[in-house]
């Protein structure tokens, strides 16, 4: 806190800040696309919330004993977590990487947005179309069958045409960057900690050891991108962190080149990936613990500082009016879960609920300050503003609703309740598993009706456009 104060004081006395935290969206050209990718986002949270309401109810105790199918929670768990991970992530980093990129390569960003969206449909309609046959796989869970695999593998194709296009079009940050040079920069290092990501997903597909199958398979092939996704995700959320505060009024005490900084810092720890590689079979004991510290300490040493910085220019704010409440609350929101997540990741011990309450917690703080991004970026993209009243209130009840249930799960884990289980597999036995079981699908239904609240905000604005506005085929060319 002592750094961030004499950050804090160092910039009062060069007087008023001559940079913002935003980028210029005025540029047409690029609305459409980055239209498109948004539109990708809110329909894959959508449906990943129709399955989240049955799995909410599939864990809840009582209710759980209606869904005597366990093969049903696996499928479905795996649809939500998939589509509200994987595909809204990249595809909230297709809105800001379209926003960030120049003309060039127009056409691939389309062909990436084609791509992402025909695999993310295929996935969707695999549980109804395919055979089932759940893999509960870290990071990225599949359903181990033609149909599925196909859809994940066609969006694989668009995300690598997406990084490609977003690296190759991206405008140069300048010596002296400004605020938005700085968020240039965070989204510049979130699209090459993603193509390493998908560096590391070929590699272990290649070295894979012979003969596996199943969850072993899966596991080695996922465990190494999988941890560098968890870059570029900390890395979109850090830029909206900053871009939140700026639309809040509270003037985040580091400079660009600070910030661009602490960006380099995580930045440099994906690169870190392939000597682990070179290093260690990916099948050890050492590849899997190198990688994790990486993810723990890597990304932590850029995640302090941004939270100390956003937190200190959160007090010292004025408050806020009633059109820049909803970007502050879900501000807040998302520093208060991404913390708790982190802190329930120091607490893990064995294989148990508490992982997927650190989860939680870490994916939804991610989730929370997209939510609040996309409330600012709508009518910057043509469309109506949100309910203010309403978009106010939704960070609260899904934060609030989230942050129950990962109480009831980090309670229920200290009782020895299993992750990845449903119905009788869960083995109620006590009172104290009961009731910490019910805290979580009760805060579980509080947070679907939170997702429930944004689709509605933000499905509501883009029903409406600006008379303004006209976006025309020349615009998407």
């Amino acid at each position: 806190m002592n750094m961030i104060a004499a950050l804090s004081r160092r910039a009062a006395s060069r007087g008023a800040r001559a940079y913002a935290y935003r980028l210029d969206v005025s540029d047409t050209a690029r609305r459409p696309l980055a239209v498109g990718w948004l539109s990708l986002a809110v329909v894959s949270l959508l449906v990943s919330g129709l399955f989240s309401v049955l799995l909410v109810l599939s864990r809840a105790p009582y209710v759980k004993d209606f869904f005597p199918l366990v093969d049903f929670f696996h499928v479905a768990l795996v649809v939500h977590v998939d589509l509200s991970v994987l595909v809204w992530f990249v595809a909230f980093g297709g809105v800001l990487w379209s926003l960030n990129s120049g003309p060039r390569w127009r056409r691939a960003g389309w062909c990436a947005l084609a791509l992402s969206a025909c695999g993310a449909a295929i996935m969707a309609a695999a549980p109804f179309a395919g055979s089932g046959n759940p893999i509960m796989a870290n990071y990225i869970p599949v359903l181990d069958e033609p149909v599925f695999l196909s859809g994940l593998i066609v969006f694989g194709i668009g995300t690598l045409c997406l990084v490609l296009r977003s690296m190759t079009a991206a405008p140069a940050v300048g010596i002296r960057p400004d605020g938005a040079g700085a968020l240039r920069f965070g989204l510049n290092s979130a699209a090459v900690s993603l193509a390493v990501a998908l560096i590391a997903f070929a590699w272990s597909w290649l070295v894979l050891p012979r003969g596996l199958d199943g969850r072993a398979l899966y596991e080695l092939l996922f465990w190494g991108g999988g941890h560098v996704m968890q870059f570029t995700y900390t890395l979109l959320m850090l830029v909206a962190w900053l871009w939140l505060a700026e639309e809040a009024g509270a003037r985040v005490p580091l400079t660009p080149r600070v910030a661009i900084l602490l960006f380099a810092i995580a930045l440099v720890s994906v690169f870190l990936t392939p000597v682990i590689y070179l290093a260690y079979d990916i099948a050890s004991v050492e590849h899997h613990r190198l990688l994790t510290w990486l993810m723990r300490f890597g990304g932590g040493l850029a995640i302090v500082p941004f939270t100390l910085a956003v937190f200190a220019a959160l007090l010292r704010a004025p408050a806020p009016g009633r059109d820049t409440r909803p970007m502050r609350a879900a501000l807040v929101a998302s520093l208060i879960l991404f913390g708790a997540g982190g802190i329930i990741g120091f607490m893990i011990q064995g294989s148990n609920v508490k992982i997927p309450a650190h989860y939680h917690g870490c994916i939804v703080g991610v989730t929370l300050a997209l939510m609040g991004l996309t409330y600012a970026l709508l009518p910057r993209l043509g469309f109506r503003s949100v309910n203010a009243r309403l978009a106010h209130v939704q960070p609260w009840v899904y934060g609030g609703g989230q942050l129950l249930h990962i109480v009831g799960l980090v309670w229920s884990g200290g009782y020895g309740v299993q992750r990845k289980v449903a119905g009788a597999d869960q083995a109620l036995r006590t009172t104290e598993q009961i009731v910490a079981m019910g805290v979580m699908g009760a805060g579980g239904l509080i947070a679907v009706i939170g997702g429930v609240l944004f689709l509605i905000v933000v499905v509501s604005a883009m029903m409406r456009r600006h008379r303004s506005v006209r976006l025309t085929a020349a615009d998407a060319a």
